[in-house]
């Protein structure tokens, strides 16, 4: 096996006998056919939307196949075997529809016409022979920007998914999504094309993103400013943590009048923001971080656990019962709900202990996307014009288990008190409950919201730069952030795409950018690694 699609590959350079995420060489291989049976599908969607064959269910399956294969989502080798069958039947099936158009296809071998084999063990050797490291021979910075637009395409395909979800799509978003998987079959393609494809892909994420934003405001109201206790209340518990919006109402209606406590992990935090969500009074707080301390939460909690998309660890043995999966997330050992009836996960839940007693902690604030920031725009302009805010940092992104991370919460503490910090996604667990206080009414630490909701930050800061009258880069605004998988990667290449410059990466540079791309994106955007909080701090005030 090789990947190197997060940040924490090991030895920074790629992980060779199994993921440092917890997957197996064998899912690896799996993942590895997938995306290679999913460039050939591309070739013929591709023919189908010039010919005017549109397929919503393929457009629907090709972004969940695309996500299954994101970090820390699928595991599970039998659902894989699943997913190449069915991608194989769905691109026969297009084939013959384009046939009868009299539509051929230039593609007679690869991964046009490949069969797969019958057992899991005969896909696997197959997966092995079309993984990353199976050109040797083609330019490595070619290579690199290849594997730059298939990773971040695995982002695009997460945010248009959860957009789809809530009834959300657009047809661009999916049309690209087969030309990125087809540029992979293309050995004519020059550096400048695909630079050109990596840029776009950061054109689609936006739209994606913005997709997802709308999805999600329509169906629940735009957030509003919400204290969220970190302590526990008496009585049966249920733990959600991922991303998902549509399963966190599922979970709350199912629950509703059944005793039952809902609380949410991680990247549920900003969900208790929305009206539609948190008009559900046993809907109570927030349980735990994103990493850090994951294991030991999930060993400790009294209660179910749901598991919605990604950013988790693989779950120990210790725990597994307690928890239940749900969407495209799975592990061999883990209960599977692909219908959203969460009677299992209820059940489970009112056969445990449940918290024993009522117990009061910190409690922190979110709700901070762009409808409640926008609202007090004039407030905020009025404290940067009076020089009581100097500087803006968004400090966001992913967590991560790997040291290093720890640079993000001394970064946050040692802010100078004149400046605000926004923050979003599971980066911000790091320091997500410091008291960092306010500047005349304005709390210093605005939580924007999930990865997800990264379209928010990008249009508070368009927003800001259109009453300042000057562009994004002129405001007195940085962005230091952190990424660990693939969303980060297509929010970052959406940050390249907008002309956004002097963005400070880390905890380290991604394994699949060559020193010349690097190169490329110094020269052109800036870009540039962490150093340590008080260098960086004394680059960006001066």
């Amino acid at each position: 096996m090789f990947c190197y699609q997060c940040e924490q590959t090991a030895k920074g350079e790629g992980c060779t006998i199994a993921g440092v995420c917890g997957k197996s060489s064998d899912v690896a291989a799996l993942q590895d056919l997938l995306v290679y049976a999913l460039r050939g599908l591309s070739l013929y969607a591709l023919k189908g939307y010039k010919a005017g064959i549109i397929d919503k269910e393929i457009n629907k399956f090709t972004c969940e196949a695309v996500f299954s294969t994101l970090t820390n989502v699928d595991f599970d080798p039998p659902r894989f075997q699943k997913l190449i069958n069915q991608c194989v039947a769905v691109r026969d099936s297009l084939k013959e529809k384009l046939s009868k158009k009299g539509i051929t296809i230039a593609h007679t071998e690869g991964p046009a016409t490949f069969t797969p084999e019958t057992t899991i063990e005969g896909l696997i050797k197959q997966g092995e022979k079309v993984g990353l490291k199976s050109e040797p021979d083609l330019n490595p910075d070619i290579l690199s920007l290849q594997h730059i637009l298939t990773f971040s395409i695995k982002g695009v395909a997460a945010y248009a998914d959860h957009a789809m979800i809530l009834g959300k799509s657009d047809d661009k978003v999916y049309q690209f999504i087969y030309e990125a998987l087809a540029a992979g079959l293309n050995k004519n393609l020059t550096a400048d094309e695909l630079v050109g494809l990596v840029l776009k892909c950061g054109e689609i994420n936006l739209l994606a993103m913005e997709l997802l934003d709308n999805a999600n405001t329509e169906t629940y109201g735009h957030p509003v400013p919400t204290k969220v206790p970190l302590g526990a209340k008496k009585g049966k518990a249920i733990l959600v943590s991922g991303h998902d919006l549509k399963d966190m109402e599922e979970i709350l209606k199912q629950t509703e009048g059944k005793g039952i406590y809902v609380y949410t992990h991680g990247e549920m935090l900003p969900t208790h923001a929305y009206p539609g969500l948190k008009k559900y009074s046993h809907f109570y707080g927030h349980y735990g971080t994103a990493w850090q301390n994951q294991a030991k939460e999930f060993a400790e909690f009294p209660g179910a656990i749901l598991m919605t998309t990604n950013c988790i660890q693989r779950p120990k043995d210790s725990y597994k019962d307690n928890i239940f999966t749900t969407g495209l997330v799975g592990w061999p050992g883990v209960t599977h709900m692909a219908d959203k009836n969460f009677t299992p996960v209820i059940n489970k839940a009112l056969s445990m202990k449940g918290f024993e007693n009522d117990t009061n902690g910190k409690s922190v604030m979110v709700g901070f996307a762009r409808n409640a920031v926008m609202g007090v725009a004039g407030q905020v302009i009025e404290a940067v014009k009076a020089k009581a805010i100097k500087h803006f940092f968004l400090v966001a992104g992913c967590d991560g288990a790997k040291p290093g991370r720890n640079y993000y919460t001394e970064f946050v503490e040692k802010v100078p008190r004149d400046c605000v910090v926004l923050t979003l996604a599971c980066g911000k667990f790091r320091f997500f409950d410091k008291d960092l206080g306010d500047i005349g009414g304005i709390p210093r630490l605005l939580d924007v919201g999930q990865c997800n909701d990264a379209y928010s930050a990008v249009q508070i800061a368009v927003a800001l730069s259109k009453a300042f009258e000057c562009g994004v880069n002129d405001l007195p605004l940085s962005m230091i952030l952190s990424w660990y998988e693939q969303k980060a990667v297509a929010i970052l290449l959406t940050l390249l795409y907008l002309g956004i410059k002097d963005i400070r990466l880390g905890p380290s540079l991604p394994a699949f950018i060559t020193p010349n791309i690097l190169n490329v994106l110094v020269e052109k955007f800036n870009i540039m690694p962490i150093k340590t909080p008080d260098e960086d701090l004394k680059a960006i005030l001066g």
